[in-house]
């Protein structure tokens, strides 16, 4: 019977339930078991931690989360402090953003402390409230703070051709009808996690995860078992290991009762 040293968890649509703005009530029981057992519980999100859900930071401090994996393995808190961060080129941002004018698509610089969009216009709205996302209009952002990651706002009509202008060393995730994310072509919440359990001393084999999306595709991947929410993309459920029941049918802690890690 397989037990975890570590248990990874998507936030959107895995733990957090986006269009009513909490976490289940038996997610957060599951997550107390974890840790009754001695198994650390981690955060791996897409999201800056600038962004978390208020009822995400609630689960934080009410669990003890300690390993906070965010912006797609980009940058990494451990006990509150940085323990690895990926930020992007200056110059890569700048081809990014210079490819993206000529196109005349708006873009958003992904930073710790927030995200900065170009200018405000209605996919960008659209986007942002789909996951309760705040940010702030600020085309120089690039220039203040390190930039983890940068988003696009365009439809999946244009992704081609907005796409071969991108430089080669970076790639996109949809995550929205007009959202993508652009990153590091290596970085992924799978690089972010082989870098967090290199510092911690912990190994491949002790790990598992818990996603839905497109950009949990590595990190179901990589871990030792890969979680797919009965609500995950095809994709994703056709890699991974076990399929969960939905996050509204109590599908993190079912499933980690059916795995036998929990009781």
């Amino acid at each position: 019977m397989f037990q975890p040293k570590i248990a990874f968890f998507d936030i959107d649509q895995t733990l957090y339930l986006k269009n009513e703005n909490r976490v289940p009530d038996s997610a957060r029981l599951a997550l107390q078991k974890l840790n009754q057992r001695g198994i650390i519980t981690a955060i791996a999100t897409g999201r800056t931690l600038a962004v978390l859900p208020e009822s995400i930071r609630a689960l934080i401090a009410e669990c003890g989360i300690e390993m906070l994996i965010s912006v797609n393995g980009q940058y990494i808190e451990f006990k509150g402090k940085e323990l690895i961060s990926f930020a992007m080129p200056r110059d890569w941002i700048e081809h990014i953003a210079t490819a993206l004018q000529s196109q005349n698509v708006d873009y958003a610089f992904v930073c710790r402390n927030g995200i900065f969009v170009s200018r405000n216009n209605a996919h960008i709205q659209a986007a942002a409230q789909d996951l309760n996302l705040p940010y702030f209009v600020d085309a120089l952002a690039y220039q203040k703070y390190d930039v983890y990651q940068m988003l696009g706002f365009y439809p999946a009509a244009l992704s081609a051709q907005i796409e071969a202008l991108l430089p080669p060393n970076v790639k996109t995730i949809r995550w929205h009808e007009f959202g993508v994310d652009i990153l590091d072509k290596n970085g992924s919440k799978a690089r972010g996690i082989l870098a967090a359990l290199d510092k911690l001393s912990l190994k491949i084999q002790d790990t598992m995860a818990f996603g839905d999306g497109l950009n949990d595709v590595d990190m179901i991947q990589a871990v030792h078992l890969g979680v797919a929410m009965g609500n995950a993309e095809p994709e994703l459920k056709a890699i991974a290991d076990y399929i969960a029941p939905n996050i509204d049918d109590d599908g993190i802690y079912r499933a980690l009762v059916d795995l036998q890690i929990i009781d």
